[in-house]
């Protein structure tokens, strides 16, 4: 019996009856659509961003490719690359881009390399140093972690949305009851409210 009374109450905005008020059945149909908005929008924007992430990490590995650099100075003394557990440093090397010209740089070489030795680095398609393409693994990880954070932030923008509607149409029917307190106030022989109190 309980339970069907709570049920009853838990629906009250889309049954009719006597004190359900336009702004309650607005309010009912902003948060049905602020929660599918939020499910739904987030999962395809998640979507989205982590198909994004996987095609640039593709197009990194077909665009970057290794070539052998010539260091230039000695590694030892130089400054540490400072990523953790990565015993390379910053050193000059020298190498030749994909249009036949010769480039210098800095790239991370290991600590004792000596000057003239041979050092992969990465490259991308116009010949300038870069980055280290993605693995598959470290793509799908990242592809994951930024879907999920996609889906979360488009979900929480919908539900904020939700939330700033509900406060004002809470207002404004807090606004349309104080009136009407006082208009019946009014009627059963109180005075009207002093607007200058």
């Amino acid at each position: 019996m309980a339970t069907a009374r709570c049920a009853g109450v838990r629906w009250w905005r889309w049954r009719r009856n006597p004190l359900r008020r336009r702004s309650d059945v607005i309010e009912a149909w902003v948060i049905l659509a602020g929660w599918v908005l939020g499910l739904v929008g987030g999962l395809v924007a998640g979507l989205a961003a982590a198909d994004a992430i996987e095609q640039s990490a593709d197009r990194q590995r077909v665009e970057r490719r290794t070539v052998s650099a010539v260091l230039v100075e000695d590694a030892k003394g130089k400054v540490p690359a400072r990523a953790a557990g990565d015993p390379r440093v910053w050193a000059t090397v020298r190498w030749t881009a994909p249009d036949g010209s010769t480039r210098t740089g800095e790239a991370r070489v290991p600590a004792t390399s000596p000057a003239g030795n041979r050092v992969p680095v990465w490259i991308d398609k116009s010949g300038h140093l870069t980055a280290e393409p993605l693995t598959e693994g470290e793509a799908r990880a990242h592809a994951a972690a930024g879907g999920v954070l996609v889906a979360a932030g488009a979900g929480g923008i919908a539900l904020a949305a939700v939330s700033v509607t509900r406060t004002y149409l809470s207002q404004r029917r807090m606004e349309q009851w104080a009136v009407e307190w006082e208009r019946i106030d009014t009627r059963w022989g109180g005075k009207p409210a002093d607007p200058a109190s």
